[in-house]
């Protein structure tokens, strides 16, 4: 940590000072964009490999089960070997498992290398982490926040572009583009990443050896859990949305991918909001706000449902909804975990972000089993709605802990 609390100096494309945040953004929007850019081909996948849409389903909670554990390790890995040389292994085996998914005969084939893709979650837990490095606290959570909202065109407009490349190349364009935008991070990684967590020679073992120590902690479970049924609701709409909007709303690939990019628009307002105005309302009043408007627009959207009303344009709009409220939670959820203990900060960021994504695994899947027995939109609904009312219990029990011990 800075102790005078300033920024360290960064120049641009020089690996003798921290990265620019630009490369920030590039690493985590790979990340992102790994996840979600062929979301809109599923069902189109489904026909060409000549299975159901719940065995493609599983390239979403599969790819986000790896990462769970992948999280785990690469947090403790990169506080003893460097936050440098774990992202650039990341991006090689990011990129050689996308070529697997290129040339893969068979659905089953396909998922083994899409589920290597998570080796790509490097990005999303080192970010933080080198940002901690960085700054401290809330500034921490002010810079999270700039650094997602920056990123946050590429869940705007990443369906969008893998619908379109879908119906103009089919659905292998998606996953050719990634093979080229990984070989342009690695080399901005190369030329930019100076080492932040130089000094630290743990051992791996005594890394992990720490884990009880941050297991043990309510506060860290609070946020963990914060973040893990706000983003819940996120990985839910990831699961079961390309099948509502294809089998239910009767959308073409293109128009679904536009469309699927609605929790974006509100991700970005709300990355946004929590950058500018974190430091001044604190976190846990952030996270709360956030949760909160997620779960009433996702009550709201149930009602709505229930009573017929929730068209695509109703659905996807409220949607918005789920977006803003993680842009506002998340950053600060974030910071939170790791605040716990400011010098295991990778590995509290791997074990926080393995906590947040394998409960999203699981929501993922849970997500395209209901919407397989019938209901229309309903159940994604009531699991989205039921995930970030969970989330606003999480963050008030923190809040009430806080007041309790007077902090």
């Amino acid at each position: 940590m800075n102790p005078q609390h300033q920024p360290p100096e960064v120049r641009f494309l020089s690996r003798s000072t921290p990265p620019h945040i630009v490369t920030l953004v590039m690493v985590t929007g790979l990340s992102t964009l790994a996840m979600n850019i062929f979301l809109p081909s599923l069902p189109r996948m489904t026909e060409w490999f000549g299975t159901e849409y719940r065995v493609m389903q599983l390239s979403v909670s599969l790819y986000l089960g790896f990462s769970a554990l992948l999280q785990i390790i690469i947090g403790p890995i990169s506080d003893r070997f460097g936050r440098r040389p774990v992202l650039l292994w990341s991006v090689v085996l990011f990129m050689i498992a996308t070529l697997g998914t290129l040339i893969a005969p068979t659905a089953g084939t396909f998922l083994v290398f899409r589920m290597l893709q998570a080796v790509i979650a490097a990005g999303m837990v080192l970010s933080r982490a080198i940002i901690r490095d960085m700054v401290p606290g809330e500034q921490a959570a002010s810079m999270i926040g700039y650094v997602t909202m920056g990123m946050s065109v590429v869940p705007m407009i990443g369906p969008a572009i893998g619908g379109a490349l879908d119906e103009a190349f089919g659905w292998q364009a998606n996953f050719a583009l990634l093979v080229v935008l990984g070989g342009m991070v690695l080399w901005l990684i190369w030329a930019d990443l100076g080492e932040t967590a130089a000094g630290r020679n743990a051992r791996f073992a005594d890394q992990v050896r720490h884990y009880p120590e941050l297991l043990t902690s309510p506060r860290f479970w609070g946020y963990c859990l914060a973040a893990a049924f706000s983003s819940g609701a996120f990985f839910a709409y990831l699961g079961g949305a390309p099948y509502v909007g294809s089998e239910i709303f009767h959308m073409s690939s293109g128009i679904l991918g536009i469309y699927f990019a609605a929790p974006a628009v509100g991700y970005a307002f709300g990355n946004f909001v929590s950058g500018r105005y974190s430091v001044a309302i604190g976190l846990n009043r952030m996270i709360l706000t956030g949760t909160a408007i997620t779960a009433f627009c996702m009550g709201l959207l149930a009602l709505l449902d229930i009573a017929g009303l929730a068209g695509p344009n109703v659905f996807f709009g409220l949607i918005v909804a789920v977006g803003l409220g993680n842009g506002m939670a998340l950053p600060n959820a974030n910071a939170g975990m790791l605040s716990v203990r400011p010098e295991l900060a990778g590995t509290a960021s791997g074990l926080g972000g393995a906590i947040m994504i394998g409960g999203g695994a699981g929501l993922s899947a849970l997500a395209g089993w209901a919407l397989g027995y019938g209901g229309g939109a309903l159940p994604l609904t009531l699991l989205m709605f039921t995930s970030s009312a969970c989330a606003v219990v999480a963050i008030s029990m923190v809040i009430r802990r806080a007041r309790r011990l007077g902090l």
